[in-house]
């Protein structure tokens, strides 16, 4: 059965991967293929448009989005592109087209409302802009004195509280879920009321230090990023769940472009 859905695909679809290793796509396997298999949930073809980060800084996000049906900003270090990742998500928040973001893809999102919603213009990460008045992404205060990068990794799987009713809701289809890490900054709690209050919504929760994990957008046809890698709990016969629903998501939106 999936070998006939891989060949014989009813649709499709195209999604932008905005990312920073774009020339290397080895660092983007694991999410070429969950990206593969939520296409098999809906026995439709994926078609990626590798896209760098940079490249949308330069050229503006409209040039690289205008013809695409979903946009996926994955993980990452350092800050070479992260303009680039804010911008192409500022387009796929206002322009209505489905989103994934996906770790340090997440964090941007986190940033752009911050900047662009919530009217905190200096918003950033402790990881790129230290100085930063609003550093809406930074270490946990435990953090902030252990002197070596590996030490403040959070790393392995952890559960994460699903709040029903949402989009992350819908697409697990169950209120706890184990997922995969490997990052050191956190969304800052200190802004949770703030951009809360803006509408930005916290749907998964790591229940036991109150981490956010995953954020939506209510509004939104479909607006979904998790702290985790779902890319790598992603199988051919079970597709995962974000990557299942954010297909589906951008099907229907190539569906309302004709």
């Amino acid at each position: 059965d999936i070998v006939r859905r891989v060949k014989h695909p009813k649709r499709q679809t195209r999604i932008a991967v905005v990312g920073k290793y774009i020339d290397l796509k080895d660092s983007y396997k694991s999410l070429a293929e969950a990206l593969t298999h939520g296409g098999i949930a809906h026995e439709a073809r994926v078609n990626v448009s590798w896209i760098d980060a940079e490249h949308v800084e330069r050229d503006g996000s409209a040039a690289h989005l205008a013809d695409v049906d979903g946009l996926l900003v994955p993980g990452g270090f350092g800050d070479r592109g992260i303009e680039g990742k804010i911008r192409a998500i500022r387009y796929a928040r206002e322009q209505g087209l489905p989103f994934l973001g996906i770790c340090l893809g997440m964090q941007c999102a986190v940033i752009e409302y911050a900047r662009n919603v919530c009217g905190l213009a200096d918003a950033n990460s402790g990881e790129f802009a230290p100085s930063s008045p609003h550093r809406v992404i930074d270490l946990l205060p435990e953090q902030r004195d252990v002197t070596t990068k590996g030490g403040t990794m959070r790393l392995g799987l952890y559960p994460i509280l699903i709040t029903e009713g949402t989009a992350a809701s819908r697409a697990y289809g169950q209120g706890v879920v184990l997922e995969r890490h490997r990052h050191r900054y956190e969304v800052n709690n200190d802004y949770l009321n703030q951009l809360e209050k803006n509408g930005l919504r916290v749907s998964g929760l790591w229940a036991e230090k109150q981490l956010v994990e995953i954020v939506e957008l209510p509004e939104h046809p479909w607006f979904v990023a998790g702290q985790f890698h779902p890319e790598f709990r992603s199988r051919p016969w079970e597709p995962h769940p974000l990557f299942a629903a954010f297909i589906g998501a951008s099907l229907e939106h190539a569906g309302r472009r004709g």
